[in-house]
């Protein structure tokens, strides 16, 4: 047998070499991800050893871009963007402005080109969805409102990295470099005739997935579900995300990048769109790997010793300009500093959209290879530090507060929303129901209390829903529960309950200390996740305590019980 296999040896070592560093990258508290390009500068032409096959490796990586591309596009949700859309988009597309400002100013004083330039500033403007979602995951706050924002934030960078995948190439040759062999453009024709083609090309895709895409890929999806094959159902989805992305390339000359992201979303539409993510997970899990392996390859750890000043500006971009620009952002928002703080965290980092941007960079003739590895440089290390930067946000915080003259001036100064309203009626805030949170639990207890006509005042951080709240006339205040001036808003020391709805059970203590030192009498309610926090809840006498695996038990149980008595009855047993 011919064992000169350069493919499974490349994938043997990538997986091999992934999985080992990988392991030893979570066991010093960093993302695996920082180990899976460890193991790619080990086996890269740049190390002594082994080297793999960087063409084939390269190709595995385009494969990689297409499932992690497909990922981002059945997890896409509109409605969490358009939930923090006043905050995430202008906050991203500023912050994303500013950021390549600053990464273009930095390539003009180095003497790279205006093209040059603005790829790089743009890979260093958006953050790794990766990185953020387990670093929000490890911290229990994926699901509160500063992790919806950072979130929503991210998502507005990824839209913003697709339109810039698209414009590139046509734009190739103004900005000094090349469009590829393959795009199929002219570089006769005039500048505005070849962008048009090129977005009428992206719009004719979009249109037709929209149109024909979301009705025939979910039901093709569903027609194969009922086969109750699990095999055939995986291979469905792996094959829709890489054979619409082929598609999309072939006949609409787009890249494969955004004809994944696209054969996500219309996925998405279908109901099996959760088993879709969950099964095509391990597949893209094993890909993603060969990815940033195959990244971790292209880097040249010299870089670090011949050019250190460069890669400690790069450095202080991703982690201090960019951050403390969208502290800014966020506070002019009139978002209180502890958002600021998270949202700058979050963004302390790049990942796979600057690889990508990166490699697009390299292939257009924009950017020297140097910028490659430069801009890798400051993803390794700034993936590594982003722990810290998370763990420094509490004592910055705690800092902030002491001192009040910044905490007025960056938590609620001029904030209308932090402020109930004169024109509440006093009978609405005398014996009223203080509801902490306006999710998906506190909206069905509002609708029972307005049904029940009991008076009830939001408390909330989201200052959008607050807003709609006022709207609609339901008295409402915009900020987090745990500080005391928003209860004293909501007027807690006349209040005859208070309850908490919000998954965030981190400030719960300090809401009840608040509520329980103006209102000695209040009766407390508050929901929470699971009996570890029960039991601690239980010693701060929080009250009446819901969790909420028990009570959905509790009512499924009731309901089995009465449905078997009835059946009982008419059978006449």
């Amino acid at each position: 047998m011919h064992h000169d296999l350069p493919l499974i040896t490349t994938i043997a070592a990538a997986l091999g070499f992934g999985l080992v560093f990988g392991f030893i990258a979570t066991k010093l508290k960093l993302p695996a991800l920082v180990g899976y390009l460890a193991a790619g500068i080990l086996i890269g032409p740049a190390t002594p050893g082994f080297v793999a096959d960087t063409a084939l490796a390269g190709q595995l990586a385009e494969i990689g871009v297409m499932l992690m591309m497909f990922g981002v596009g059945l997890h896409f949700s509109l409605d969490d963007l358009w939930e923090v859309r006043k905050v995430a988009l202008p906050g991203a597309v500023l912050q994303i402005g500013a950021a390549t400002a600053m990464g273009m100013g930095l390539a003009h004083w180095w003497g790279w080109s205006l093209g040059g330039g603005l790829v790089f500033g743009l890979a260093l403007s958006v953050a790794s969805t990766v990185v953020l979602l387990r670093a929000l995951e490890e911290r229990g706050i994926l699901d509160s409102f500063n992790g919806r924002i950072a979130v929503g934030w991210l998502v507005v960078e990824d839209l913003v990295t697709v339109i810039v995948l698209v414009l590139l190439p046509p734009l190739a040759g103004a900005l000094g470099g090349a469009a590829p062999a393959d795009a199929h453009i002219d570089p006769a024709a005039p500048l505005w005739q070849t962008v048009a083609f090129t977005v009428g090309q992206a719009a004719a895709f979009i249109a037709f997935m929209m149109l024909v895409g979301r009705k025939l890929f979910p039901w093709l999806l569903w027609q194969v579900a009922r086969t109750g094959s699990r095999e055939l159902f995986t291979l469905c989805v792996v094959a829709a995300a890489v054979g619409i992305a082929f598609a999309a390339t072939k006949l609409f000359g787009i890249s494969f990048a955004l004809g994944a992201f696209f054969a996500g979303m219309v996925l998405r539409e279908s109901e099996l769109s959760h088993r879709a993510a969950e099964e095509s997970l391990p597949l893209r899990d094993a890909f993603a790997v060969l990815f940033f392996v195959s990244v971790g390859m292209l880097f040249e750890p010299a870089i670090l010793v011949e050019q250190p000043l460069r890669v400690l500006a790069v450095l202080g971009i991703i982690v201090f300009g960019k951050s403390l620009a969208a502290f800014v952002l966020v506070v002019l928002l009139r978002y209180p500093a502890k958002t600021a703080l998270m949202v700058s965290a979050s963004l302390a980092q790049i990942g796979e959209f600057s690889f990508i941007l990166a490699a697009l960079g390299i292939a257009l003739q924009l950017m020297p290879h140097e910028g490659q590895s430069l801009i890798l440089a400051g993803a390794i290390l700034s993936i590594a530090i982003n722990p810290l930067i998370f763990a420094a946000t509490g004592p910055l915080e705690r800092r902030l507060g002491k001192n009040q003259l910044l905490a007025a001036r960056f938590d609620r100064s001029a904030d209308p929303l932090a402020e109930l309203p004169m024109s509440v009626p006093q009978e609405k805030l005398s014996g009223q129901v203080v509801l902490v949170g306006y999710g998906r639990v506190g909206r069905r207890i509002a609708a029972q209390l307005a049904a029940c006509g009991i008076p009830y005042v939001v408390a909330e951080q989201n200052r959008e829903l607050v807003d709609q709240l006022r709207q609609q006339g339901v008295p409402a205040v915009a900020g987090n529960a745990g500080e005391p001036a928003v209860l004293i808003q909501a007027h807690i020391a006349r209040a005859a309950m208070l309850v908490i709805a919000t998954p965030d059970t981190f400030h719960v203590r300090a809401m009840l200390e608040t509520a329980r030192a103006l209102n000695p009498d209040i009766r407390t309610v508050v929901r929470t996740h699971n009996d570890e926090e029960a039991a601690l809840l239980r010693k701060e006498r929080a009250g009446e305590i819901f969790i909420g695996e028990d009570e959905l038990a509790r009512g499924m149980t009731a309901y089995v019980v009465q449905t078997y008595g009835e059946h009982r009855t008419r059978a006449g047993h």
